[in-house]
């Protein structure tokens, strides 16, 4: 993806260390690939020309991730009023590099771990999948989630604690994740 706009100098590349964390959120919003790259590419779209006119000291990260859930909401609001497509994914191939460092028998229980906590945050609803993600994966402040989101603190702290509880609850609730690591620990 290029982000290169003529003319607009030092905004070619603000926010770019975003992208990555950008692309996480809109895959936790879309649950499929290509609509997360395109949310990404056009909250891009939309805050390069805008990046140039950004005090200094703004917070660029939280005002990208307003951006890209305003793209998301705005394309909800017309694909409810569209004709419906259904996709079938085939899978996702994960390429792992190993780590020296950890036996096997590390790597193996870190990446069902791994795998356990990503099923259940996608089986979240949105509000607690979107939450997870701003304050457990982006580090966000409670009052950045605040903006983004565009509720109260007090919100975010009490839906923050729901989803969490939610989570545990879904965590321990599985048969198989109480199997396969009561045998491992």
């Amino acid at each position: 993806m290029s982000l290169n706009c003529a003319g607009e100098g030092q905004a070619d590349t603000m926010g770019i260390e975003y992208l990555d964390g950008l692309y996480g959120y809109a895959m936790t919003l879309t649950r499929n690939h290509a609509r997360a790259e395109d949310l990404v590419q056009e909250t891009y779209v939309r805050a390069i020309p805008a990046m140039g006119r950004l005090r200094t000291g703004s917070n660029t990260k939280g005002w990208l991730f307003t951006i890209l859930r305003n793209v998301w909401l705005n394309q909800l609001r017309k694909w409810r009023n569209g004709p419906q497509m259904t996709e079938i994914e085939v899978g996702d191939v994960f390429n792992s590099i190993v780590e020296p460092s950890k036996n096997s028998h590390e790597l193996y229980v870190s990446k069902m771990e791994t795998e356990q906590v990503r099923a259940a945050i996608q089986e979240l609803p949105i509000r607690f999948r979107e939450i997870i993600m701003l304050r457990e994966y982006e580090e966000l402040s409670y009052q950045e989630i605040a903006n983004i989101l565009d509720c109260p603190v007090g919100t975010v702290m009490s839906r923050l604690m729901r989803a969490r509880a939610k989570l545990r609850t879904l965590l321990i609730g599985r048969s198989d994740f109480r199997k396969r690591f009561s045998v491992l620990l």
